[in-house]
């Protein structure tokens, strides 16, 4: 099989080399990404108020419950192609990078429309403050018009990862963000809009990062490269991709939905600076999230195509390299945030009373957030050696079933914010220990099914 030169081979060779040059991209396309949010939020607290920091900040739980389970389904697509690449099944990769692509499209469509219908309704639901609900309402109905772009370049950047790229995302994505934060700053200070002008700004740069995405898919001269013409739904493609990712959507989309119980509670503080707090802690926060999920990403892919070489001692060894590195990134960035916090927060406002509210967030959850990398590891292990009801089960009882009954039993007792931050660790911990039990039994399942299919 050709190999593009983006691509990496993950069948042979060092893997830890390998796994860094899979993920150190990938880490700087997520920190970047980032860095482009938190200029969206700096540019809205600084230059249109206090309401309008909190109306972009309430929208990001309910945002991801309404797209994960269509951006689950790119966890299949990765999944699918990886295999594929790893057996060598090149007339496999053509027709799942098709069907995920066509699925992209339809799938964004279904999303702009829900997205644009019914976020007053639930932003409703979610006890959004008065004073904020028309502009979060306002600004999410901008921000799903994007949504197709949205979904396309993440089902197109799924497919790049499988084949070992995760460069180019990062190149494409240093122009399009580059792009959002001057439209940020043309329609805020210069135009004077508010959250309109933000939103309006990340519509732009998705459509650009699609667009990007697409021509260098176009012009890829291996077995993933996209043919538009040939765009068409495989029914084999299509169940496998729903089998492993539709159970990965759902589970975010249940994440989401004890996310968003947790917003729901921060709202009914009925205080738009704890709102606002807690926002701008959680875009500092998502620096953490994002270095640590590279390494899912790599047990995921790296997995799969071992999978589908056969080689399951070097399996094992994926899932040792991805643990000492996710949990090194985590505890080293997760320090690094809470020892400076008190100066970035400064970037995002200079509220007093805001930055308060956010350091006793970010006290709880940044040092502890290399649970959460430990427990993604292990899931993208298990969804990448196929499996993925398991791990849905598994995080659904664990992570949402636990802050759920966190709200309502120990928060209830004890409604403070300090209580309600403290639902995160203790769900990652037990999470991730029921994970890594679920991976013993199931490496074992895989080999013997693999061996028996060769009989």
């Amino acid at each position: 099989m050709a190999q593009g030169k983006y691509d990496i081979d993950m069948t042979t060779g060092p893997l830890l080399k390998k796994i860094l040059a899979f993920a150190a991209p990938m880490m700087l396309t997520g920190i970047l990404q980032l860095l482009y949010n938190a200029a969206d939020v700096a540019v809205v607290g600084s230059f249109a108020g206090k309401e309008a920091l909190a109306a972009v900040g309430s929208t990001g739980a309910l945002i991801n419950l309404i797209v994960n389970v269509i951006m689950g389904l790119s966890v299949g697509s990765s999944v699918m192609i990886a295999r594929r690449l790893g057996s060598h099944d090149d007339d496999g990769v053509r027709r799942a990078v098709n069907t995920s692509m066509l699925v992209a499209v339809i799938g964004g469509l279904l999303v702009m429309v829900v997205g644009i219908a019914f976020s007053g309704l639930f932003l409703s639901l979610m006890a959004t403050p008065d004073d904020v609900l028309p502009l979060a309402t306002k600004y999410m109905r901008i921000y799903f018009i994007g949504a197709p772009a949205s979904v396309v370049y993440n089902f197109g950047a799924s497919v790049l990862r499988a084949n070992g790229d995760t460069r180019r995302p990062l190149y494409f994505l240093i122009v399009s963000g580059a792009v959002n934060v001057l439209f940020n700053l043309l329609f805020v200070i210069g135009f004077n809009m508010d959250v309109d002008g933000v939103a309006t700004a990340t519509v732009i740069s998705q459509v650009l990062s699609a667009i990007f995405v697409i021509v260098a898919m176009m012009k890829m001269t291996t077995a993933s490269r996209l043919e538009i013409k040939a765009l068409k739904i495989y029914k084999q493609e299509f169940f496998e991709m729903l089998r492993i990712g539709l159970p990965a959507g759902i589970q975010g989309s249940i994440f989401s939905i004890s996310n968003v119980l947790i917003q729901s509670a921060v709202n009914s503080f009925d205080n738009s600076s704890i709102i606002a707090g807690n926002a701008a802690a959680g875009n500092l926060e998502g620096f953490i999230y994002v270095a640590m999920n590279t390494f899912y990403h790599a047990a995921l892919t790296f997995t799969g195509q071992n999978y589908g070489a056969k080689q399951f001692k070097r399996i094992n060894k994926v899932l040792a390299e991805c643990l000492i590195t996710v949990t090194v990134v985590g505890l080293a960035v997760g320090m690094v945030i809470e020892l400076a916090n008190g100066q970035l927060l400064k970037l995002y406002t200079n509220d007093p009373e805001i930055i308060r509210y956010a350091q006793s967030r970010n006290a709880i959850i940044c040092p502890t957030y290399f649970l959460c990398g430990i427990m993604e590891v292990m899931v993208g292990m298990l969804r990448g050696l196929g499996y993925s009801i398991a791990p849905m089960i598994v995080s659904i009882a664990g992570v949402c079933g636990i802050r759920i009954a966190w709200i309502y039993i120990v928060f209830a007792a004890d409604p403070s914010i300090q209580s309600l931050y403290m639902s995160y660790p203790v769900s990652w911990l037990i999470t991730a220990a029921i994970h890594s039990v679920c991976f013993i039994a199931v490496r074992k399942s895989a080999e013997r099914r693999m061996l028996a299919q060769q009989c």
